[in-house]
């Protein structure tokens, strides 16, 4: 049987380092490789996101150091968002990437699910190209990732078919679409106005009704049996534990 999840009503000092990492200092890299790099530094910056994705994850172990066993899940999820995102390279932006990312954020927190989503958009462009790109596919996947465990975890999303889809629908569209939007046009362009970014989200619409769909699509049909093996796997290894004693 899956294990009952209480809701955490404050936010630890862990959690909000891991937020200033992830929702600060990482965007700060990115912008500093779009506005001083001028976006030829592209390997470096996502270097430095990796790096920087470690800090959060590696918190959340403490006082003791992270077991092999539960670096390997954390590994084995990631290449199997790599693995799908490869397994549909013929259909444009219906893959289960943020799928799986979302479903490791909920069963092994915030951080892990940060560290799947890089990991996974850095690694999955060694066979769809690496660019520019890259380190804004890395933080819109691992964002929201990081927000599914948070909201997990203060009992807002919870484990069901329909919570989990309607948060990955609207995770996918809103968050993943809205911010990898200006991510293209900041590629094009050190200039933003409304206009430009307007457009950019009108041209990209459908391809991000598309992921969102995909998505939900996803999260269907693997996140239930996904979420009772790993639950399964965690309880009987005492893996990743979030919750503070």
């Amino acid at each position: 049987m899956p294990e009952k999840q209480m809701p955490v009503k404050y936010i630890d000092r862990r959690t909000i380092l891991a937020a200033v990492i992830i929702l600060i200092i990482i965007p700060g890299t990115i912008l500093f490789g779009v506005f001083f790099l001028k976006d030829r530094k592209y390997y470096f910056i996502s270097l430095l996101i990796l790096i920087y994705t470690m800090l959060p994850f590696m918190l959340v172990f403490e006082k003791r150091k992270p077991q092999a066993r539960e670096l390997i899940v954390v590994a084995v999820l990631a290449a199997i968002a790599v693995a799908g995102r490869a397994a549909f390279f013929m259909l444009p932006q219906f893959k289960p990437v943020v799928a799986v990312v979302i479903i490791a954020g909920v069963c092994f927190g915030g951080e892990a699910g940060f560290l799947v989503g890089a990991v996974a958009g850095f690694v999955s462009n060694f066979f769809f190209g690496q660019g520019p790109w890259t380190p804004w596919q890395m933080f819109c996947f691992g964002i929201i990732g990081f927000l599914a465990g948070i909201l997990y975890k203060k009992g807002i999303l919870k484990k069901t078919r329909l919570s989990l889809c309607i948060f990955g629908g609207l995770a996918t569209f809103f968050i993943y679409g809205g911010i990898i939007n200006i991510g293209s046009l900041l590629m094009f362009t050190s200039q933003l106005s409304w206009k430009a970014l307007l457009a950019y989200y009108v041209s990209g619409f459908w391809f991000d009704i598309v992921h969102a769909v995909a998505t939900v699509v996803f999260l269907y049909a693997i996140s239930q049996p996904m979420l009772e093996k790993l639950d399964r796997i965690k309880i009987k290894y005492g893996l990743i534990e979030t919750e503070e004693a």
